[in-house]
């Protein structure tokens, strides 16, 4: 059913949340009881084709694996709005005690990617009623495989970009840290280009009390460890945020036994490409100084990952004054930056694109997302669907 906009599109989208809130909700909870991880959203992707096909939008599923796709045509000509969601579960044994709870042993919604599939899916059937006042298409993209395995990659490399070819591209995430019913904005650089790095440190293996005999790989890695921390006090601009993080050290089988190798694994976030550079050309560098040094023979690869997600103000001008259309001009601030990565990054590097924080803690509770115990306020969903479907109208006016 397709509804003209009035004159009031704030209190017309009201209306149709209030009306579609419920049914979100339950579909919520039924997707959080049946957690799915990446490229594995077999189910999940089931039931967003069954919501978009009850509203009557052409949809291809198996877009980068699992993903699913639907577009909503306007009623006049205009530019492609991408909206994105993600739909991924994480390897987490939920802890919450909820009566919705994950069924599924050692994995559940810790980041909620659950409200994010059942808002851009709230969102969808606002802005299928609202099509005629749309100039333009809504491209509604529902993304597998977020928590680090490539689902993004898979869906661009799949054609998710073209047919029709996408022009703008909306994305948004809960935040645990932001009472619902507010929303948070970042110029520029918002979230970390996420890379990785695994070093194994080669010596010569023998017994722990000849140490003159051998090669020691436990102490030239302790070393390592060490220097990495000079990248970002001393080589890394102090003005573009950096981190270089060791979060695996392991070697060796026994107290009396020098090993032959020993391995290090870590993380590099950084929000500028120059520091992005400095920070891998320095780890390499660093590692060449350690064989030299201690005699070891290191041996590094080095992965890029997706790159840091930055807002254009071209997408974000008009979707904060949407927002603040929708619901005053308070319940939307701009926030700073954070260190975690996001694939959606990769669709912004390709065309404008801008993520909305979207509020999402519950009244005396202080969760964080990856938490076995992490519970949303549920009227976040609402409140995503109001200012997104609002954003979208503004943007394809």
């Amino acid at each position: 059913m397709s509804t003209p906009l009035p004159n009031d599109p704030a209190e017309a989208i009201r209306r149709i949340v209030a009306d579609i809130e419920p049914g979100l909700i339950e579909i919520r909870r039924d997707i959080h009881a049946h957690p799915e991880l990446g490229f594995e959203e077999v189910r999940t992707s089931g039931v967003v084709a069954r919501e978009l096909e009850q509203l009557g939008i052409p949809h291809t599923r198996g877009i980068g694996k699992t993903g699913v796709v639907g577009l909503i045509e306007g009623g006049r000509p205009g530019p492609v709005l991408a909206i994105r969601a993600d739909m991924d579960a994480l390897p987490i044994l939920e802890k919450t005690g909820l009566p919705f709870a994950s069924t599924v042993e050692g994995k559940m919604h810790a980041c909620g990617h659950d409200i994010h599939t059942t808002t851009l899916l709230g969102v969808a059937t606002v802005l299928k009623r609202l099509a005629p006042s749309l100039a333009g298409t809504v491209k509604l993209v529902f993304q597998p495989a977020e928590e680090g395995i490539g689902g993004m990659a898979a869906m661009i490399a799949d054609g998710v970009m073209d047919n029709p070819k996408i022009d703008l591209a909306l994305g948004f995430h809960n935040q645990p840290g932001m009472a619902a019913g507010t929303f948070g904005f970042v110029r520029g650089p918002v979230l970390a280009a996420s890379d990785r790095f695994e070093i194994v440190v080669r010596g010569k293996s023998g017994h722990a009390a000849y140490p003159h005999t051998v090669v020691d790989p436990i102490v030239a890695a302790a070393h390592l460890v060490t220097q990495l921390q000079t990248v970002v006090s001393r080589e890394v601009d102090p003005m573009h945020p950096a981190v270089v993080t060791v979060g695996m050290l392991a070697g060796g089988t026994t107290h009396n036994i020098v090993p032959d190798s020993c391995v290090v694994k870590g993380t590099v976030r950084t929000l500028h490409k120059r520091a992005r550079d400095i920070a891998q050309s320095a780890i390499e560098r660093l590692c060449a100084g350690l064989d030299a040094s201690m005699r070891t023979k290191c041996e590094v690869v080095y992965r890029r990952g997706v790159p840091a997600l930055v807002n254009d103000d071209k997408m974000l001008d008009p979707t904060v004054a949407a927002v603040r259309a929708q619901f005053g001009d308070d319940a939307i601030t701009q926030r700073q930056p954070q260190m975690g990565g996001e694939d959606f990054a990769l669709m912004a590097d390709l065309v404008p694109g801008f993520q909305l924080w979207v509020g999402s803690s519950q009244p005396g509770r202080r969760d964080a997302l990856h938490n076995s115990a992490y519970q949303p306020d549920e009227r976040c969903i609402g409140f995503g669907v109001q200012a997104l479907s609002r954003a979208a109208l503004e943007i394809l006016a």
